[in-house]
């Protein structure tokens, strides 16, 4: 009995030695636990100046402010006015009224897509060009009428008669079998137009109504309302699709349908057999009446 309570004691005691070890290993354990808290008080917070960040900030303002006022000046002196046409001007002569070669690209660029301008104010809607600046050339600013303009005085108020024989002068192009050089015939419609139509119209198997146009990058309303009365469109064209033979290689084409929801389509026809009509579409979740509003010109049952 005495052996066995000697055994526990030595089992559970500590020599002077292992004490000493333990006490040096729970100190070393406070000193980690606290050296977060006495770095803390001892760093002190990074203190930043923003003041003198203001101030360099003020500096180049300045400077920028005093560069391009420098830079009008110099423009101001080398101007020399004269009466000009914006739809005629050659870029030398815009160079000479003032404008930098950066407002020239501009108008160019609108001028180049089709643009025009019919009266004076229309010079104030390019982006590049201030008010400040508009109000020096405006005096100096002759549009000349177009043949139009000069049989059809009073601001283009046609009678009935007058506005067919101008409409008679107008190519008409059918949107669904016009080719891309048919298409530049369209005043307002360039190459880059004529192309996106095109292979809009090839994704799509071709228009069913002439706003569709109006999805196609660039057309917007503007641009549309400039080119509508010279298109005309037979729906007789459109390429159809037989929604119960198509596989997904063929219907991804079609720019008004997802993957997933071509996918979702073609798994409920594997699952339920052959779409009857349209309303059969409705019961596929990921199509909303929006879509198969859109696509519905396209398919065939």
């Amino acid at each position: 009995m005495r052996g066995a309570k000697k055994s526990i004691k030595s089992f559970f005691g500590f020599s002077k030695k292992e004490l000493n070890g333990i006490f040096l290993l729970c100190l070393l354990t406070i000193m980690v636990l606290a050296s977060p808290v006495f770095y803390r008080k001892l760093s002190k917070a990074p203190q930043y100046n923003f003041q003198k960040f203001k101030l360099e900030v003020e500096s180049f303002k300045n400077s920028s402010q005093l560069i391009a006022e420098k830079n009008s000046k110099l423009n101001l002196v080398n101007v020399q006015y004269f009466e000009f046409d914006p739809n005629l001007i050659s870029d030398n002569q815009w160079e000479k009224l003032g404008l930098s070669i950066k407002q020239i690209r501009v108008v160019r660029n609108y001028v180049n897509k089709g643009g025009r301008f019919f009266k004076k104010e229309d010079l104030k809607r390019i982006y590049s060009i201030p008010e400040s600046q508009y109000l020096l050339l405006e005096p100096y600013i002759r549009i000349a009428e177009s043949k139009s303009e000069r049989k059809y005085p009073e601001k283009n108020k046609f009678t009935k008669s007058a506005s067919s024989n101008l409409s008679s002068q107008i190519t008409v192009i059918e949107l669904n079998s016009a080719d891309s050089v048919t298409l530049l015939k369209i005043r307002g419609i360039g190459p880059a137009f004529a192309s996106r139509i095109i292979r809009f119209r090839n994704r799509l198997g071709g228009f069913y109504k002439l706003e569709q146009l109006r999805e196609v990058y660039g057309i917007d309303s503007l641009k549309y309302s400039q080119i509508q009365n010279q298109l005309t469109l037979n729906s007789n064209l459109i390429q159809r699709i037989n929604v119960n033979t198509v596989s997904f290689d063929q219907f991804k084409m079609q720019p008004y349908l997802s993957y997933k929801q071509i996918n979702a389509l073609i798994q409920y026809r594997s699952q339920h057999g052959n779409f009857k009509n349209i309303d059969d579409l409705k019961k596929i979740v990921l199509l909303n009446e929006e879509i198969i509003r859109k696509i519905e010109p396209y398919l065939t049952f």
